[in-house]
């Protein structure tokens, strides 16, 4: 279930961190690894996907240490539809909160007492 729900909210998790400043793909990586398991090979389709939609833009710049890298912008579009997301995730917490909440008040059988 795990691996479900993170397919399922990693753009809005990349769109975040594009919120607070342009990145390139090894950094997204890197950031996200700090709460979440994820891969460069997972990254890398999410980006073209992500600029396919319009919700980032690239653009390049040199490096000392290699060739230019590619930087990752968050697009208007992709930070109404971050919020867009935003709102439906924390609705949907809160219903799945209502539902625990609902069942701990029950006996463990699940007939209310």
């Amino acid at each position: 279930m795990k691996t479900q729900l993170k397919k399922g909210t990693l753009d809005m998790c990349v769109l975040a961190v594009l919120a607070h400043g342009d990145s390139y793909a090894y950094e997204l990586v890197s950031t996200l690894s700090k709460t979440m398991e994820i891969s460069e090979g997972t990254i890398y389709p999410l980006m073209r996907r992500l600029q396919t939609e319009a919700w980032v833009s690239t653009y390049l710049v040199e490096s000392s240490s290699g060739p230019p890298r590619k930087y990752y912008s968050l697009t208007a579009l992709g930070r109404q539809s971050l919020e867009a997301m935003q709102v439906e995730w924390r609705e949907f917490v809160n219903e799945v909160n209502g539902v625990l909440a609902l069942v701990s008040t029950q006996g463990k059988s699940g007939d209310p007492q």
